[in-house]
C-alpha cells in the first residue's frame, strides 16, 4: 500500500447521516470519489436524490434512507439497509444536526431536547446500530463543532452542550471499541462553512466572526471533506479518540 493509497476507501461502504444538504452532500461525494459506496439517510428523503445521482456519478453505488436519528429505530433500519443493500458497514459519518439561536431564559424545554436528542443522542445510536453491524472493524467520524469548545457570541446553549458532549462521546467510544472491536473513533470540530445553519445566521453575522479566524475566511466543504476521508481512512490507522479542528484557526485565537 502506497502512502496515497492509505487515503483510498475501494470496496468500503460508509454511512452518511444529515445528507440532504450542504456539509452532508459534500461529504457523501467525496466518500465515493475516495471508492467508497454510501449509504445516506434524512429526514427529507425527497432532498436525498440529488446527493445520490452525485455519489452515482462516482461510479459508485448508493442507497437512500428516510431516517430520523433521534430515534433508535431508524438507526437500526439505516444500519440494516446499507448491509442488505450494499454488503457491509465500514464508515460511519455523525453528520446530521439542527441548531438553535434562542435566548436561554426564553428557550422552551422541547426546543432544548431537540436539539440535545438530534445531535448527540442521535449520533450515540447510529454508533451503537453500526458497531453491533460491523464485525472487521471500521471508522466513525462524528461531526462536532468549535462551538463545542469556544463560543461564537450567539445564544447558543443546546447546541453549544450538544457540541461539547461529542467531544465526551468520541473520547469514550474510542476507548471502549478501539481495541476490542477494531473501530476508531474521531471527531471533526469544524468552524464556519456554508449550510443551512448558516444561513440562518442575522445578517454581517459572518462577516463580523472572521475577524476571530486566523485565516481571514470562511472554510470551504472540499477543506473539510479531506480532513473527513483522513479519519475515515487507513491514512489515520494510528489515530482514534480525537477531536480535529478545520477552522481556520478559531481555537488559537
Amino acid at each position: 500500500m502506497t502512502l496515497l493509497d492509505r487515503f483510498r476507501l475501494d470496496g468500503k461502504v460508509a454511512i452518511v447521516t444529515g445528507a440532504s444538504s450542504g456539509l452532508g452532500v459534500a461529504f457523501a461525494e467525496g466518500l465515493a470519489e475516495a471508492g467508497a459506496d454510501v449509504a445516506i439517510c434524512a429526514r427529507r428523503v425527497d432532498r436525498l436524490a440529488d446527493t445520490r445521482k452525485r455519489v452515482e456519478a462516482h461510479g459508485r453505488r448508493c442507497v437512500a434512507v428516510e431516517a430520523d436519528v433521534s430515534k433508535p429505530e431508524d438507526c437500526e433500519r439505516v444500519v440494516e439497509q446499507a448491509v442488505s443493500e450494499l454488503g457491509r458497514v465500514d464508515v460511519l459519518v455523525n453528520n446530521a444536526g439542527i441548531g438553535t439561536a434562542v435566548p436561554a431564559t426564553r428557550e422552551q424545554p422541547d426546543e432544548f431536547r431537540k436539539v440535545i436528542d438530534i445531535n448527540l443522542n442521535g449520533s450515540y445510536w447510529m454508533a451503537q446500530a453500526f458497531a453491533r453491524a460491523t464485525d472487521g472493524g471500521g471508522a466513525i467520524v462524528n461531526i462536532g463543532s468549535v462551538i463545542g469548545s469556544t463560543s461564537a457570541s450567539l445564544p447558543q446553549a443546546a447546541y453549544a452542550a450538544s457540541k461539547a458532549a461529542i467531544i465526551g462521546l468520541t473520547r469514550d467510544l474510542a476507548q471502549q471499541w478501539t481495541g476490542r472491536k477494531n473501530i476508531r473513533v474521531n471527531a471533526l470540530a469544524p468552524g464556519f462553512f456554508a449550510s443551512e445553519m448558516t444561513d440562518q445566521y442575522p445578517d454581517g453575522y459572518l462577516d463580523s466572526m472572521m475577524a476571530r479566524v486566523p485565516a481571514g475566511r470562511a472554510g470551504d466543504p472540499a477543506e473539510l471533506t479531506a480532513a473527513l476521508l483522513f479519519l475515515a481512512s487507513d491514512a489515520s490507522s494510528y489515530v482514534t479518540g480525537i477531536v480535529l479542528p478545520v477552522d481556520g484557526g478559531i481555537l488559537t485565537s
